[in-house]
């Protein structure tokens, strides 16, 4: 890191996901999409922690030409101040080699024509700190939103040794789970705890109920995120709806489950919906659950559609993780398949008052956790150009 000229001019953000087919509500899209009101951004779509292998078959396929897809939009502005990128990162271990060569100015490449000459960093993928050197930042920041060496396919001793190096570089690492925090902070040059944030009042105002699920009777059990086995148990899941054939269970969001994983007639898996449309589904369901299994991965995890969901104002179900204990009273937790059914059947019978949660996450907006960091950034001596 540079140690002088500490204003910087925009943000280059190495992405989690990918902008074009992932879910947006995730934290690092979000942190951009305010902190772009402040200075340019540059969004730089995940350069992948897991290569996809043939091995995968369908999977393998439909990875790699999403990949291609997002790279042939290049440079894209999506809205003021923020521009997405997808470099190139091929895969095997001598694609990896010639992206470590050219990614770096393709990407200041990019950055210049945004303005962005003295950037500061934002990873929250891993493996971009072997080219940290090569962008010359102002400044470093370090997303610590998960246990990234525990995610299904990835080199977890690869993965691990590139978060202790950026625990010891970043200007301030930011986490989200008070878990994570707790128990890696003091491996921090600067450590943060800042959580998920919320669109307040898309989630409390809900609207219009959609077309696809108008149809599907009452009591509605919804389900909105991500089908995948290092979050959800399905094992659990199948249990619960076959003990409650009476209800029907509405799923939204992309599923990484093998084909036939499910043939319940109560259970609808309506796909991956655009961001700005799922707070219609949150709202059309009577209650909303989190079936989460019991990973190291969820033990760490602080899931955003906890607050969407207390916004919503339906009553929530959910698995234990950790950081419901700072929710005490305002979701009903289950331990096993038997209870999280009897809850379901209970929040059906007895919703309660949504007013307490919504209170409770209220002011947890994302233009008030982006605020968080800047604060402590100026607190640190990293200032945005131009700003008083």
């Amino acid at each position: 890191m540079s140690d002088s000229g500490r204003e910087f001019d925009g943000i280059i953000c190495f992405g989690g996901e990918d902008w074009w087919y992932h879910n947006r509500g995730h934290y690092d899209m979000q942190m951009m999409r305010e902190l772009s009101r402040t200075v340019p951004v540059l969004y730089v779509n995940s350069i992948g922690m897991r290569p996809p292998g043939v091995g995968q078959g369908a999977l393998f396929v439909k990875r790699v030409s999403r990949k291609l897809k997002s790279l042939r939009r290049g440079l894209v502005s999506v809205r003021d101040g923020f521009s997405v990128f997808s470099p190139l990162a091929a895969p095997g271990r001598l694609g990896r080699l010639a992206t470590l060569h050219v990614m770096p100015r393709q990407v200041r490449r990019a950055a210049k024509k945004l303005g962005i000459t003295r950037p500061l960093l934002w990873v929250a993928c891993p493996p971009a700190q072997q080219v940290l050197d090569k962008l010359n930042p102002v400044g470093l920041i370090y997303q610590r939103t998960d246990r990234f060496e525990d995610f299904l396919g990835v080199n977890p001793d690869e993965i691990r040794s590139y978060d202790v190096e950026l625990k010891g570089r970043a200007d301030v690492t930011l986490f989200c789970s008070t878990h994570l925090f707790g128990r890696e902070a003091d491996g921090c040059r600067s450590a943060l705890l800042v959580d998920h944030g919320v669109d307040f009042e898309m989630f409390e105002a809900g609207g219009a109920e959609p077309g696809d699920v108008r149809e599907v009777p009452h009591p509605r059990v919804g389900f909105i995120g991500g089908i995948d086995s290092h979050t959800f148990d399905p094992s659990l899941f199948l249990d619960v709806a076959s003990a409650l054939p009476d209800m029907q269970f509405v799923l939204v969001g992309a599923c990484s489950l093998p084909a036939g994983w499910c043939d319940l007639k109560n259970v609808h898996l309506l796909g991956r919906r655009p961001y700005g449309e799922v707070a219609r589904y949150m709202a059309a369901c009577d209650v909303l659950i989190m079936p989460w299994n019991q990973s190291d991965w969820i033990a760490a995890c602080n899931p955003v559609k906890l607050k969407e969901y207390l916004a919503v104002g339906r009553p929530v179900v959910s698995t234990w993780f950790q950081e419901l204990d700072r929710y005490d009273g305002l979701v009903r937790v289950a331990r096993n398949a038997d209870e999280f059914a009897r809850a379901v059947k209970d929040a059906i019978d007895s919703p309660g008052d949504p007013g307490p949660g919504r209170t409770r996450v209220r002011d947890q907006t994302w233009r008030a956790k982006s605020g968080q960091v800047l604060a402590e950034l100026e607190r640190l001596g990293l200032r945005a150009a131009g700003k008083p």
